[in-house]
């Protein structure tokens, strides 16, 4: 059910977490297109959170001078100071706001260059479909990218505005509440003497003990947040999963095995949460009783000096304040450790992700297949395999030793058996296979055209799913229309404006019949079908072949199929021939000899053939 591939990204959290975040943060900060911008914003939350820090130390003096009008009942400076409390709160509310829009500015234009950037590495080469054969790559690619960003980026901007204020805090605070406190003087025994800035000490022994206790009881949480990033993917997987399989899995009936499957997963996710709740309520202990005691252990701690009447209730409760802040900045840790371990997860996941396109990108590097674009020694256009040999990412066999050459404008069948490596060739032909050895020698890529047995149907127009992967502006309506009449599509004419989700809306035998459209559009010069007509019947097989024929004559077709009848539309077979030590290619020639069409073809025998014949060659805007 669920994808419960154990992949390196799993060890994780425990390698190199600063490296991993440094790899993730390096590349926005010197990207020749966005550093200007990431510089920027950085300072502006930079200045946002000085600003801000600023107005605290303010309103830490407000509170000395408040409370000393009030102690002294002086009615004129009390009524005073609050007018200056609406300026410290309007400065306050400015600098707050202006700090939340530059950390969310930075948060989403960094998100904005994590994705883009790793969509990047994802999409290139036809990566995205060779790490579905590696053994060591990231599981479910798409929830790191479009989640795991997200949090990852987010919770960095927070914790390090975070740990930031902290620090400019614990330094603005320090010296204030160092000043206030005075000595305490301190009897051991026979021996006094006299502790400076005592109120600062105790700050920190107070501030130490919480984060002790905190990292004790939260230490394990690093762990339990990656294990629940990973089962709530896995468990994410398998509903899309069965959503995907829906038809198959109604068909056979197996939603008992499926709900089995699926209760499976989503109890994972509860086992891991159950063990992560956990730690969070011992946490909640320890910060409950923590807060609450906060506010009341710097008055205790003060009060001897206050009865002593050596400070006024003012700088007792600016002493308080400030003793506050100093506590509140020494226990960053405390107060966003489940935060900070949350993110070490994501921070983890999204690693794992690039360590991924690293490995892809050293294995495209380290390839033994070398293909090369371009013509042969005499100048000609060719796919040609010299000692080819195609295998596997672990290392097996498939083909061994292949040796072909196929000029343009040839047709040419390739059959075997199954599992003798036919679709395999097709993928090292289209560069997204590099494992294996030899050279494959290929035409320009934009003149080759490569049809699956199921055409990817994008969502979107009728007319862009036609045009794929051109833009619909490409073509006009007329031969956009022509072509669907020519494969027996013409209900679909009067939907090319409509918008939906047409894999689901065509059938695979409709699906196939507008691959073939979109090859009358674009007139590819080297066309490549995978069992492309594998959903069509033997008729509507022999019209959409007769009509490559007629239509691209003068374009080379290198296919995959088993279907009877296929060989008399091309020039020569290659047969794949099983082996223990992988398939062998043997060259077999034929003179193609096309059936006769039959009758009952007439739906793709128009009389005015010759005219959208001459539409569609003219169709391109």
């Amino acid at each position: 059910m669920s994808d419960t591939r154990t992949d390196g990204a799993e060890q994780a959290p425990r390698r190199g977490f600063l490296r991993q975040f440094w790899r993730i943060v390096r590349g926005y900060y010197t990207s020749p297109g966005d550093r200007r911008r990431a510089w920027f914003l950085t300072a502006c939350v930079v200045g946002f959170t000085v600003a801000q820090i600023a107005v605290q130390v303010r309103f830490n003096l407000w509170n000395r001078d408040f409370f000393n009008a009030l102690e002294a009942r002086d009615r004129a400076a009390f009524y005073g100071q609050l007018w200056t409390l609406l300026l410290i709160v309007l400065a306050a509310m400015g600098t707050a706001v202006a700090g939340l829009w530059a950390k969310q500015m930075l948060s989403l234009d960094w998100r904005r260059w994590l994705v883009e950037d790793m969509q990047r590495k994802w999409l290139q080469g036809g990566r995205h479909y060779q790490m579905n054969f590696m053994s060591d790559a990231a599981d479910n690619p798409d929830q790191r990218i479009a989640e795991n960003t997200r949090w990852a980026t987010a919770m960095a901007v927070d914790l390090l505005i975070g740990l930031l204020g902290s620090i400019l805090t614990l330094i603005s605070f320090v010296g204030i509440l160092w000043t206030l406190s005075g000595a305490l003087n301190v009897a051991v025994g026979a021996y006094e003497f006299d502790v400076p800035g005592y109120m600062v000490w105790a700050a920190l022994l107070y501030a130490t003990i919480g984060s002790i206790i905190t990292l004790i009881i939260g230490s394990p949480m690093v762990g339990l947040n990656y294990q629940r990033n990973q089962v709530e993917s896995d468990h994410r997987f398998a509903l899309i999963r069965m959503r995907e399989n829906s038809e198959g899995i109604a068909l056979i009936r197996g939603e008992v095995d499926e709900e089995r499957g699926l209760k499976q997963a989503f109890k994972n996710v509860a086992d891991v949460m159950k063990q992560l709740y956990s730690r969070e309520r011992m946490l909640m202990y320890l910060t409950s009783a923590y807060g609450m005691i906060g506010g009341v252990v710097p008055i205790v701690v003060a009060s001897p000096r206050y009865f002593a009447g050596a400070i006024t209730l003012g700088v007792l409760m600016q002493i308080v304040q400030a003793f506050i802040q100093v506590t509140q900045s020494l226990n960053w840790f405390v107060d966003k450790f489940p935060m900070l371990a949350d993110w070490r997860s994501h921070i983890a996941r999204v690693a794992a992700l690039e360590d991924t396109f690293e490995n892809a990108a050293n294995q495209e590097a380290d390839q033994t297949i070398n293909l090369v674009v371009g013509p042969d020694e005499d100048g000609n256009e060719v796919l040609a395999f010299r000692d080819l040999q195609v295998g596997h990412a672990d290392g097996n066999v498939v083909i061994n030793e292949a040796n072909a050459v196929i000029n343009a404008g040839e047709k040419v069948l390739i059959v075997g058996e199954s599992g003798t490596g036919k679709s395999t060739l097709f993928r090292a032909i289209a560069g997204l296979w590099p494992w294996g050895s030899g050279e494959i020698r290929i035409p320009p890529p934009d003149k080759m055209f490569f049809m699956p047995q199921r055409p990817y149907m994008p969502i979107g127009s009728l007319r862009a799913a036609l045009a794929y992967p051109g833009s619909p502006k490409k073509f006009s309506d007329a031969a956009m229309a022509a072509a669907l009449e020519r494969c027996a599509l013409p209900h679909l004419v009067s939907r090319l404006d409509e918008e939906e989700r047409w894999d689901r809306v065509l059938s695979l035998g409709e699906q196939q019949r507008l691959a073939f459209a979109r090859l009358l559009l674009h007139r590819p010069h080297w066309v490549f079908l995978d069992e492309a007509t594998a959903a069509l019947d033997e008729e509507n097989q022999d019209s959409m072949m007769r009509l490559f024929r007629e239509e691209l004559a003068e374009s080379a077709l290198v296919s995959i199929g088993h279907r009877p009848g296929l060989d008399a539309y091309h020039d020569r077979t290659l047969h794949l021939l099983r082996a223990p030590d992988g398939a062998r290619l043997e060259v077999r020639r034929r003179t193609a000899q096309p059936r006769q069409r039959r009758k009952v073809a007439a739906p793709l025998v128009a009389a005015g053939r010759g005219a959208l014949r001459r539409m569609l060659r003219r169709g391109e805007r």
